[in-house]
Protein backbone atom coordinates (compact mmCIF):
# COMPACT_ATOMS: atom_id res chain seq x y z
CA UNK A 1 0.00 0.00 0.00
CA UNK A 2 1.61 3.56 -0.82
CA UNK A 3 2.34 6.23 1.56
CA UNK A 4 2.93 9.69 0.41
CA UNK A 5 4.56 12.24 2.99
CA UNK A 6 4.89 16.12 2.02
CA UNK A 7 7.44 18.17 2.95
CA UNK A 8 8.65 21.94 2.69
CA UNK A 9 5.61 23.79 3.58
CA UNK A 10 5.36 27.04 5.55
CA UNK A 11 5.10 31.16 5.55
CA UNK A 12 6.53 33.16 3.17
CA UNK A 13 6.15 36.81 2.13
CA UNK A 14 4.20 37.15 -1.56
CA UNK A 15 6.70 36.88 -4.17
CA UNK A 16 8.87 34.27 -3.00
CA UNK A 17 9.67 31.16 -3.64
CA UNK A 18 8.99 27.40 -1.37
CA UNK A 19 9.63 24.21 -2.71
CA UNK A 20 7.52 20.84 -1.75
CA UNK A 21 9.13 17.40 -1.58
CA UNK A 22 7.04 14.39 -1.65
CA UNK A 23 8.52 10.82 -1.14
CA UNK A 24 6.25 7.83 -1.75
CA UNK A 25 6.36 4.63 -0.12
CA UNK A 26 5.60 1.36 -1.27
CA UNK A 27 5.51 0.55 -5.92
CA UNK A 28 3.94 3.37 -8.18
CA UNK A 29 2.72 2.33 -11.27
CA UNK A 30 4.12 3.37 -14.21
CA UNK A 31 0.88 4.16 -15.78
CA UNK A 32 0.31 6.69 -12.99
CA UNK A 33 0.78 10.53 -12.41
CA UNK A 34 2.32 11.77 -9.16
CA UNK A 35 1.95 15.73 -8.08
CA UNK A 36 0.39 17.94 -5.95
CA UNK A 37 -3.84 18.97 -5.38
CA UNK A 38 -4.42 22.19 -3.02
CA UNK A 39 -7.34 22.55 -0.96
CA UNK A 40 -7.49 26.79 0.13
CA UNK A 41 -9.43 27.81 2.96
CA UNK A 42 -12.92 27.39 2.46
CA UNK A 43 -12.52 26.36 -1.31
CA UNK A 44 -13.16 23.54 -3.33
CA UNK A 45 -9.82 21.15 -4.41
CA UNK A 46 -7.40 22.20 -6.94
CA UNK A 47 -5.47 20.78 -9.43
CA UNK A 48 -2.08 21.93 -9.35
CA UNK A 49 0.84 20.02 -11.57
CA UNK A 50 1.45 16.55 -12.09
CA UNK A 51 4.15 14.74 -13.87
CA UNK A 52 3.63 11.01 -15.17
CA UNK A 53 6.14 8.41 -13.79
CA UNK A 54 6.88 6.94 -17.09
CA UNK A 55 7.79 9.54 -19.98
CA UNK A 56 7.71 12.52 -17.15
CA UNK A 57 5.28 14.78 -18.99
CA UNK A 58 4.21 17.06 -16.94
CA UNK A 59 1.07 18.97 -16.48
CA UNK A 60 0.00 22.36 -14.99
CA UNK A 61 -3.21 24.13 -13.52
CA UNK A 62 -3.60 26.98 -15.24
CA UNK A 63 -3.22 28.89 -11.99
CA UNK A 64 0.06 27.83 -10.94
CA UNK A 65 1.19 27.86 -15.21
CA UNK A 66 4.59 29.81 -15.73
CA UNK A 67 5.28 30.10 -12.03
CA UNK A 68 5.93 26.34 -10.46
CA UNK A 69 8.12 23.32 -11.91
CA UNK A 70 7.42 19.49 -11.24
CA UNK A 71 10.14 17.16 -11.16
CA UNK A 72 10.53 13.78 -10.12
CA UNK A 73 12.85 11.39 -9.18
CA UNK A 74 11.74 7.50 -9.65
CA UNK A 75 15.25 6.01 -8.22
CA UNK A 76 13.61 8.05 -5.13
CA UNK A 77 10.27 7.42 -5.34
CA UNK A 78 9.88 11.30 -5.01
CA UNK A 79 8.21 14.39 -6.25
CA UNK A 80 9.32 18.11 -6.01
CA UNK A 81 7.25 21.16 -6.69
CA UNK A 82 9.17 24.42 -6.72
CA UNK A 83 6.70 27.22 -6.39
CA UNK A 84 8.01 30.84 -7.02
CA UNK A 85 6.45 34.40 -7.42
CA UNK A 86 3.88 33.34 -4.45
CA UNK A 87 0.56 35.02 -3.94
CA UNK A 88 -1.84 35.11 -1.21
CA UNK A 89 -3.71 32.98 -3.16
CA UNK A 90 -1.79 30.10 -3.38
CA UNK A 91 -2.23 29.61 0.49
CA UNK A 92 -3.52 26.20 0.80
CA UNK A 93 -3.07 22.86 2.38
CA UNK A 94 -0.51 21.22 -0.73
CA UNK A 95 -1.20 17.23 -0.67
CA UNK A 96 0.96 15.04 -3.04
CA UNK A 97 -1.11 12.54 -5.13
CA UNK A 98 -0.73 9.28 -6.96
CA UNK A 99 -3.37 8.86 -9.82
CA UNK A 100 -4.28 9.13 -13.52
CA UNK A 101 -4.84 12.42 -15.07
CA UNK A 102 -7.70 13.91 -17.19
CA UNK A 103 -8.35 16.33 -19.92
CA UNK A 104 -4.18 17.11 -19.59
CA UNK A 105 -5.44 19.70 -16.59
CA UNK A 106 -7.07 17.67 -13.29
CA UNK A 107 -7.07 14.08 -11.62
CA UNK A 108 -9.21 11.45 -13.13
CA UNK A 109 -8.49 8.85 -10.87
CA UNK A 110 -6.85 9.23 -7.72
CA UNK A 111 -5.10 6.12 -6.27
CA UNK A 112 -3.30 7.80 -2.90
CA UNK A 113 -2.87 11.17 -1.51
CA UNK A 114 -0.76 12.74 1.80
CA UNK A 115 -1.89 14.71 4.52
CA UNK A 116 -1.02 17.57 3.33
CA UNK A 117 1.30 20.54 4.24
CA UNK A 118 0.31 23.80 4.69
CA UNK A 119 1.49 26.58 2.67
CA UNK A 120 0.59 30.18 3.63
CA UNK A 121 1.39 33.46 1.45
CA UNK A 122 1.16 36.68 2.81
CA UNK A 123 1.11 39.61 1.21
Amino acid sequence: QVQLVESGGGSVRSGNSLTLSCTASGRILNNYAMGWFRQPPQKEREFVAAISRAAGRRYYGDSVKGRFTISKDNDKNAVYLQMSSLKPEDTAVYHCAVGTISGGNNWGYLERWGQGTLVNVSS
